[in-house]
């Protein structure tokens, strides 16, 4: 069968957007409604596929333009072109997906020297104006478009006549006016293009075909479609519609209406009008528009047929419909409706509303928002109405808006936000050391990495505010400044950051809260429309879901704040974090013992630490899960750097001053150093090498669920052995710490399981499943072996040019590499529980909490999903909508 590239409106229907894009499927929808739509036919993205991949047309299209171009000017009574009474054609890009100003449109196409005449004969009274008028734009549009003429030449010519006519507006250029920017025009066509405007009406056709077509990989889309995570592959399609024209006098005009206001959700006529104009008026915003109220002032029978046309998209569509129309000497034309774009507010706001209507369901409302919007709503944002003063513009790493004084020394960081100050942490980039000030900080901020560097990631997980990548501040840490273009911020000085935007402010810029975080904290509905359609939603998600969604917490306030927004336990309490500060000096005695006994006194000294912060975290979350990793992080962390330490020493030797605890301490950083210690002694491999360390970890876990029980409380510890690779390994620390278990009385049964990170545990997941009660996928650390990529470095060096060459449509840090770690995934999710049917298995990676990702975790049959507490709403929802999709794939 030959492929057919080019279908008639009235062939295709709104089912058919991934061959006749989103604008041409919707115009084939409108057309068979019966709806007033100019006829015209669409050309599919298979064409463009195929032009894009060759360079050329594919063979035949250009013979089923013609056929289809004849069957138009038969429909319309014109030809394209013809002198006497030229059918005129506008031809627009238009992508699956929504791609506003992204791509290519050309109007007016069939205009030529001697058409123009013919135009302005059959246009009446205003004739000479308007086809005058509708040249200059054609040769505007064109040469911009498809011959790459700078805008700026024409913009310039177009304002000297309009001095010239000593006014600002187009419309009080007559048309002798016009007739000479025409003239003028086409002088600066030649001189930029190289060639003569083309006078041949199927060329033009043909050369703005071609346009559209290569808009696809234009810059500007190619950005959109990255930001949007649209797939580079689709291609657009192009539209060919009849010309109806909005610039024939005062009785015409042009315009975009909504169903409903799109930024609040609220019913009502909402849009804009221009009179005696065209569509591209309106978006350019060369003058100012009308609201629809003023044209059932203007053109009473216009408006009400707008109306009516407005009710029957949005009881088709069941949505609210965005629609572009032109009236033409008192005849309303719709040129186009799509499913609207809305603020994350209107999103849930709407869906519920149409709930209310009876229109959809509940799973149809939950499908309609998602978890991007609901993260845009939990953020706090800036008031900008005063324009303060921007100071620079770094990486918008975790977003949200935050002030506080600027500060770069973590420990002053605590101490300041322990007395009730709002601090923003500046550093040059972060460490596991600023942890504490991390925590005490409204914000981050610094001058180097990315949005995976340590302070992007960890400031995500948290929900608090990040600035990355600011490389115009100059840090000074210890002189406790930033200089940037001339101005110095010092400690104490309030700034602003924009995690949003990356943007950094001088000074206190106002911040507005989110009601929806005031919700899930306190669980009060109130009467904010918005809040009582995310508790709708959410709570209907919640009963939809079959994953459960645990949090990734470290204290019991992380604790608290998960259950308070509804994470049903613990999926990856991180013990690493409870070595930092004053128990370094513990750490350090653990790592200088000679003997066992010195070995026994540090690890004795850590115990009650380790139990009191169980304590706390159990009984926060009684009767619920709560999964412990072992210590994880490489022992050198929590030690000086070996060139700090080699300083001090040597200079300490000089003066004479020479420490026996700092020779000492350096003969063991130097022992323990290596080369890549995120690949060297860390996780399982410590436990086994380091007697004792497990086991005190364990004993801590057994005392404190022994000590909540006792108390009355409900603890159910889970014990997760990290980085294993071998089966042996975990049957190694498995039997020490059933030993210790047993050895504490009244302590409540303790699950024992492993962490899948290295490849080579999900590739050997059926091995590992016999001396496992539970897995947990480790997905930062699995992708990060998987791809061979050390996070903390690959992504400012090359992650952007990845981006750009499109090997990567989004970073595999941020949503789960599918056809690679997915699928390392899948086959220990198959190989485990062809061994072990009722493994309890998870994830505890940030992946945890990425929509996306959510919705693949379901799909590969994980029993639950972990991330941060911040996140854990997005997962609630993000996993109600995998559930409902998948019932909805299963139906069809």
């Amino acid at each position: 069968m030959t492929e057919k590239y080019v279908y008639d409106f009235s062939e295709g229907n709104k089912g058919l957007n991934d061959l006749l894009g989103g604008k041409g499927a919707n115009l084939a929808e409108m057309t068979n409604l019966g709806l007033p739509v100019p006829p015209g036919f669409t050309i599919t993205t298979d064409a463009c596929r195929a032009y894009l991949a060759t360079g050329s047309q594919p063979p035949k299209l250009a013979d089923e333009i013609d056929e289809h171009l004849l069957k138009l000017e038969g429909t319309m009574g014109r030809r394209l072109g013809d002198p006497s009474d030229p059918l005129l054609v506008s031809v627009r890009s238009g992508a699956k997906f929504s791609m506003p100003g992204m791509m290519e449109t050309v109007l007016n196409v069939g205009l030529t020297d001697e058409s123009v005449r013919g135009l302005a004969a059959q246009a009446g009274e205003a004739g000479e104006r308007f086809a005058w008028d509708s040249y200059r734009r054609l040769i505007q549009m064109f040469g911009r478009t498809v011959c790459d003429v700078p805008a700026g030449a024409f913009e310039k010519v177009l304002d000297e006549a309009k001095r010239a006519r000593g006014t600002r507006s187009d419309l009080d250029l007559d048309a002798d006016d016009l007739r000479e920017l025409v003239t003028a025009f086409k002088e600066v066509f030649s001189r930029h293009a190289g060639r003569q405007f083309p006078q041949d009406p199927r060329e033009q056709l043909e050369l703005a075909i071609r346009a559209v077509f290569e808009s696809w990989n234009a810059e500007r889309a190619v950005l959109y479609r990255r930001q949007e995570r649209i797939p580079s592959d689709l291609g657009t399609a192009v539209n060919v519609v009849a010309m109806v024209f909005g610039n024939l006098g005062g009785d015409s005009g042009t315009g975009v209406a909504f169903t409903r206001d799109p930024a609040t959700g609220r019913q009502g006529v909402y849009g804009d009008y221009l009179a005696n104009a065209q569509g591209e008026d309106v978006v350019a915003g060369i003058r100012n528009t009308v609201s629809l109220e003023d044209l059932e002032r203007l053109d009473k029978a216009g408006f009400d047929d707008l109306m009516r046309a407005m009710a029957a998209l949005e009881g088709h569509y069941r949505d609210l419909c965005d629609i572009e129309f032109t009236i033409e000497r008192g005849k309303l034309w719709l040129l186009q409706t799509r499913v609207g774009k809305r603020t994350p507010a209107a999103a849930f706001i709407i869906a519920s509303q149409l709930v209310d209507e009876g229109v959809i369901d509940l799973d149809e409302a939950v499908r309609r928002v998602n978890g991007a919007q609901l993260v845009q709503l939990m953020f706090p944002t800036f008031d900008l109405s005063a324009a303060p003063e921007q100071l620079a513009r770094g990486v918008g790493a975790s977003p949200g808006a935050a002030v506080g004084k600027a500060v770069f020394d973590t420990d002053r960081a605590v101490r300041l936000a322990a007395d009730g100050e709002r601090v923003i942490l500046v550093r040059r980039e972060t460490n596991p050391d600023d942890l504490p000030g991390i925590i005490a900080a409204r914000g981050v901020l610094t001058s180097r990495g990315g949005k995976t560097s340590h302070a992007a990631v960890v400031a995500r997980g948290m929900g608090k505010t990040c600035v990355c990548g600011a490389d115009s501040l100059d840090v000074d840490v210890p002189s406790g400044q930033f200089t940037v273009d001339g101005t110095t911020v010092a400690d104490g000085d309030l700034i602003s950051i924009d995690g949003t935007t990356g943007k950094i402010y001088l000074g206190e810029v106002p911040v507005q809260d989110s009601p929806v975080v005031r919700y899930f904290e306190t669980g009060e509905i109130g009467d904010d429309p918005l809040v009582a359609a995310v508790h709708r939603l959410l709570t209907h998600a919640d009963e939809r879901r079959r994953l459960r969604v645990r949090a990734n917490a470290d204290t019991p306030e992380d604790a608290a704040r998960s259950r308070r927004f509804g994470a049903q336990g613990i999926g990856l309490c991180r013990t690493e974090h409870m070595f930092l500060g004053e128990r370094r000096e513990l750490v350090e005695a653990l790592i200088l013992a000679d003997t066992d006994e010195d070995r026994q006194l540090a690890l004795d000294a850590l115990l009650p630490l380790q139990r009191k912060d169980f304590e706390g975290i159990l009984t926060e979350m009684a009767g619920l899960p709560v999964t412990i990793r072992l210590i994880d992080p490489p022992l050198h962390e929590f030690l000086p750097s070996l060139e700090e330490l080699s300083v001090r020493v040597a200079v300490a030797q000089e003066r004479g001053e020479e420490s026996r605890r700092d020779r000492k301490l350096l003969a063991a950083v130097r022992r323990m150093h290596e080369q890549n210690p995120m690949l060297g002694l860390r996780g399982v491999r410590l436990g086994l090498v380091i007697p004792g360390l497990f086991a005190m970890q364990v004993r801590a876990i057994a005392e404190a669920a022994a000590s909540v029980r006792l108390a009355g409380g409900d603890p159910h510890p889970e014990i997760m052995v990290p980085l294993v690779g071998a089966v042996q390994e975990l049957e190694t620390v498995r039997a020490e710490a059933l030993t210790v278990l047993a050895e504490v009385s009244d302590a409540p049964e303790a699950l024992i399981g492993t962490m899948i990170e290295v490849p080579r545990a999900a590739l050997t997941a059926g091995e590992i499943a016999q001396a496992a009660e539970f897995f947990s996928f480790g997905t930062n650390d699995l992708t990060q072996m998987g791809w061979g990529f050390s996070r903390d470095d690959v992504e400012a060096s090359f992650f952007s040019r990845y981006l750009d060459l499109g090997i990567f449509r989004v970073s595999p840090f941020e949503s789960i590499d599918r056809d690679g770690v997915g699928r390392l995934i899948r086959i220990a999710v198959q190989d485990s529980r062809a061994i072990r049917p009722n493994l309890k298995i998870g994830v505890c990676g940030e992946h945890g909490g990425d929509p996306d990702s959510v919705h693949f975790f379901h799909e590969v049959g994980l029993d639950y999903v972990s991330c941060s507490p911040f996140r854990v709403p997005v997962a609630r929802l993000e996993a109600g909508r995998a559930a409902i999709e998948a019932v909805g794939s299963d139906s069809r």
